[in-house]
């Protein structure tokens, strides 16, 4: 299999699985808590403005895939994977939601808004997997070790992260847990794919 074929690979099944747990959990799950702001979340206005830094993650993601080193790729499928089923357990297991502001409006930006808020679940908020998503791609991507990779990846990663809270998709404690996530995922699967390759040293020997 070429090089190609395995990010592409990796990215299905990787990011496919959230998909699959985001959706599954959505209709599974009983009417979530409310979770109240925090003063954090009162320091930026509502800006429907913010949408298009929030719909980058989706380019994010498959440039994530495609910028990690190869031998890097699987660890960050496996962590994609750990994150989403980490996540699915606790929107099982504890169901959030919370107050979204009204829409209101015209333009570009607002119907783009509004078209999200048709597809998107209305719960599973905390913890964030759009943070802990962007978090594990700026990693996989800092692991080129070039220092202008990295801090692009960065930028972007935090941008996204204030589009956010900017768009009331998320309250500041949500990020929090997904900040949580993805260093409990990324942690999970670096041991996971260490281990794997030195077994597989070890039957080779």
């Amino acid at each position: 299999m070429n090089e190609t074929c395995c990010r592409l690979k990796a990215l299905l099944l990787g990011w496919g699985s959230v998909g699959v747990v985001y959706a599954a959990t959505d209709v599974l799950q009983r009417a979530g808590y409310k979770l109240p702001p925090m003063w954090v979340d009162t320091l930026m206005d509502f800006s429907p403005s913010a949408i298009w830094l929030y719909l980058s993650f989706f380019i994010l993601i498959p440039l994530g895939y495609f910028l990690t080193p190869l031998s890097q790729v699987k660890c960050l499928m496996r962590a994609t994977q750990l994150a989403a089923l980490f996540a699915g357990a606790i929107y099982l297991a504890w169901p959030s939601t919370m107050d979204y502001p009204t829409v209101s409006g015209e333009g570009v930006s607002v119907d783009m808004l509004r078209l999200l808020l048709a597809v998107d679940s209305p719960q599973n908020c905390f913890p964030s997997l759009h943070m802990a998503l962007t978090l594990l791609m700026v990693w996989g991507i800092s692991q080129r070790g070039q220092w202008h990779y990295t801090l692009g990846a960065m930028i972007w990663g935090a941008a996204i992260a204030v589009s956010i809270l900017q768009l009331r998709r998320h309250l500041f404690i949500d990020l929090v847990g997904g900040t949580a996530l993805a260093l409990l995922a990324g942690a999970l699967a670096v041991k996971i794919t260490t281990r794997r390759v030195t077994q597989k040293a070890l039957r080779h020997e």
